[in-house]
């Protein structure tokens, strides 16, 4: 008979059908790999703790009318249902002004973005302190930045109107008008721009010196080879922008709620996907089970999109596909 270092017999020859052969085989391979697993033990008790326990816990709350004090009572698909009948305003609300949000940000952000690394891709003198300089707002922890910002867009005593005012400009409404406070956030977060600044940079410099040498011999211009050249050869980075960007702007949160100091804006202009399950859930009135199931419908959403952009990836130039 065959049998192993230790004298034991190996995986293929345990006996199949044996009620206990799982387990035998699992303790075998954790005998024989104990060192790796107890390196990445630290991070797969976090998944099941901080990821997959809260996961399966919303989804089972989503079922009931459970306020996070008293005892569940089972709801059944009323708390799916209830967005679209009797909370209508209030979900198509928060709908539209993520959209609307994730519509304009995510192709905004993309081509400042890549025409900023363009820019700053050059080989010139000192461009790499220019890089630093439009990363380091990435550096800054998002709660701050975010008080910093409240400061400078207060009406009354902000920097921001002291600036636009200075320029014989008249007083502008931020945060404080339905109709700028979107366009305010918008624009505040084109200042992390440095972020996708340095993917774009890194997909840049893997594009082959080859490739805009042949273009100089036929003649192309700068403009050309842009097209033909730089954006093909980018377009795994566009694509991985794109997934990254739209899960991203559908979960916009943190920096609405500290910018606003803890409300949706004026008139709900800036009550987004998010913000209203965090209200739901934490209000006066807190309801658990229905902010979990609109979370679940937002996991749906971000998943359908994904994977219509997936399917859709036939434009998305690999090096391997030459």
């Amino acid at each position: 008979m065959n049998t192993g270092r230790n004298g034991k017999k190996p995986y293929a020859e345990l006996n199949k059908d044996d009620p206990l052969y799982f387990f035998k085989a699992a303790g075998r391979y954790f005998r024989k790999n104990w060192v790796g697993i107890s390196y990445v033990m630290p991070v797969i008790l976090g998944i099941l703790f901080f990821t997959v326990l809260p996961m399966a816990t919303s989804l089972y709350d989503s079922f009931f009318k459970y306020d996070g004090i008293t005892e569940r009572v089972w709801n059944n698909f009323r708390n799916y249902t209830r967005p679209f009948t009797d909370d209508w305003e209030v979900f198509g609300k928060s709908l539209g002004v993520t959209f609307l949000y994730s519509f304009i940000n995510i192709p905004l952000t993309m081509a400042l973005s890549f025409m900023l690394a363009v820019f700053l891709n050059k080989k010139l003198k000192g461009i790499k302190i220019f890089r630093t300089l439009y990363y380091l707002p990435v550096v800054i922890p998002g709660v701050i930045s975010g008080l910093l910002w409240r400061n400078f867009t207060d009406v009354n005593y902000g920097l921001g109107n002291k600036i636009i005012t200075g320029l014989g400009l008249p007083e502008f409404a931020f945060l404080t008008s339905k109709n700028t406070a979107l366009a305010t956030f918008i624009f505040l977060n084109m200042f992390g721009l440095g972020g996708g600044m340095v993917l774009w940079i890194a997909s840049l410099n893997g594009i082959s010196p080859e490739l805009y040498e042949a273009c100089d011999l036929e003649g192309a211009n700068g403009l050309q080879k842009l097209i033909h050249i730089t954006i093909p050869m980018c377009s795994p980075m566009v694509f991985y922008n794109l997934i990254m960007g739209i899960i991203g702007s559908l979960q916009t949160f943190g920096g609405v709620l500290v910018l606003t100091g803890g409300n949706a804006g004026p008139k709900n202009s800036l009550l987004f996907f998010v913000i209203n399950i965090y209200f739901t859930a934490f209000s006066s009135s807190p309801a658990i089970g229905y902010a979990s199931a609109l979370s679940w419908i937002l996991f749906v959403i971000i998943g359908l999109l994904t994977l219509v952009v997936f399917r859709t990836s036939k434009w998305v130039f690999y090096g391997e596909d030459a």
